[in-house]
Order: structure tokens, then C-alpha cells, then sequence
């Protein structure tokens, strides 16, 4: 299991960091930002390898299931 940033989000919003650059804002004056959307995923293939059982709310919850 694993719960971590949505590197999709991340790209959208670093490109409109390189955005406001290249219109002139220098990048000393652009605020620091913290990811926003987080992505939970399960990886049943490696669950089983080790024997575990996930849950059935726990796969629910999960934004992305790996068989």
C-alpha cells in the first residue's frame, strides 16, 4: 500500500509556475506550494507474494488497485 502525492496534479501545477516565469514574475516572488491531491494504491499482486490479505474496505477507499 501506498499513500502519496497525484504526480498528475504535480505537472499541471508546475506548469503554471513555468507559466508565470516566462511572463516576467521572478521566481523568488511565487509562493511555495504543498501538494493538494493525495492517491492511495493498493498492490494486491504483492500482497499476495507475501501473503496478506487487503480488506475488502480497505480496496474500496483505494484510488487505484494494482492485480
Amino acid at each position: 500500500m501506498s499513500y502519496g502525492v497525484n504526480n498528475t496534479d504535480l505537472d499541471r501545477r508546475a506548469a503554471t509556475y513555468v507559466d508565470k516565469i516566462l511572463k516576467g514574475r521572478t521566481p523568488a516572488d511565487l509562493p511555495v506550494e504543498q501538494p493538494m491531491k493525495f492517491e492511495f494504491v493498493v498492490n494486491l499482486k504483492a500482497a499476495k507474494a507475501i501473503g496478506l490479505t487487503i480488506p475488502p474496505n480497505v480496496l474500496v477507499r483505494a484510488n487505484k488497485v494494482i492485480q
